[in-house]
């Protein structure tokens, strides 16, 4: 490791990565991009089995993981995983939080359930992680030189798409917090980015029912609109990792190139 606290460029060896939401999509992707490129990576989700193969799948790659089940909106779980996690590979120095969950309908339908989930798991869920995990990135930060809290917000925390009100502000809440953040945990040499993608291909749409939405997305691909994928943000997130700690993107908007907002 180099005196600024990063290995060569492209290179997170050394580094000790916690990903949630990792078992499928971005979270699935960005820790297997953060595995080949050299850091030992703690993946968190509800799904056991899913975790299980994608540790087995870095593992065969070369690479070193630890899987941890739990459900994020569980403070008690997250604080014991975040335990585990630095008795296991050390004081975290990246984390992605990436958990989240994208139900959109009228606000007339009062969707009450709906509105929660997307709270609890956007809103609490993520707090809960920041605040177990940003102890270790400090004391990381301050012995390694850097260190990387990596939200993942979206598009639809800058721009109106009807029916995406609840959505659209627990991401809103994401992007302004990292900005907040930034600001608190920067001289301490903890960076802090917002990652705010468009359309990406993942579980996510699975999850939504409002038909208005459905007939959205499909007019999308049926108009041609090549949708971003799981590896094109795997791929953000490893270069933000691997930046020089003197760098720190605070926001990053990726959008397909068809999208237009």
């Amino acid at each position: 490791m180099t005196a600024q606290g990063v290995n060569s460029a492209g290179s997170l060896s050394g580094r000790v990565a916690v990903v949630t939401g990792a078992s499928s999509g971005i979270g699935e992707a960005t820790a297997e991009r953060l595995a080949e490129m050299g850091a030992r990576v703690a993946v968190l989700a509800r799904r056991s089995q899913r975790l299980d193969s994608l540790v087995g799948r870095v593992e065969e790659a070369g690479g070193q993981a630890m899987a941890i089940a739990l459900d994020v909106t569980d403070a008690a779980a997250v604080q014991d995983a975040a335990d585990r996690v630095a008795s296991h590979f050390g004081d975290v120095d990246v984390l992605v939080n990436n958990a989240g969950v994208m139900l959109p309908a009228p606000i007339e339908e009062r969707a009450v359930d709906q509105w929660q989930q997307q709270v609890d798991l956007n809103i609490t869920g993520l707090m809960n992680v920041i605040g177990a995990f940003t102890p270790q990135l400090v004391k990381a930060a301050q012995e390694r030189g850097v260190a990387d809290l990596i939200n993942m917000s979206s598009i639809a925390a800058q721009n109106i798409f009807p029916n995406f009100a609840v959505y659209s502000g627990t991401k809103a809440f994401v992007t302004h917090l990292s900005r907040h953040l930034r600001v608190e945990l920067g001289p301490k040499n903890v960076r802090v980015a917002a990652l705010e993608p468009g359309i990406v291909g993942t579980e996510l749409q699975s999850h939504v029912t409002d038909e208005g939405t459905l007939q959205w997305l499909a007019d999308s691909k049926e108009g041609g609109m090549e949708w971003l994928t799981p590896q094109d943000i795997a791929d953000v997130v490893g270069f933000l990792a691997a930046l020089p700690p003197r760098v720190n993107l605070q926001q990053v908007t990726i959008m397909p190139t068809a999208q237009p907002s």
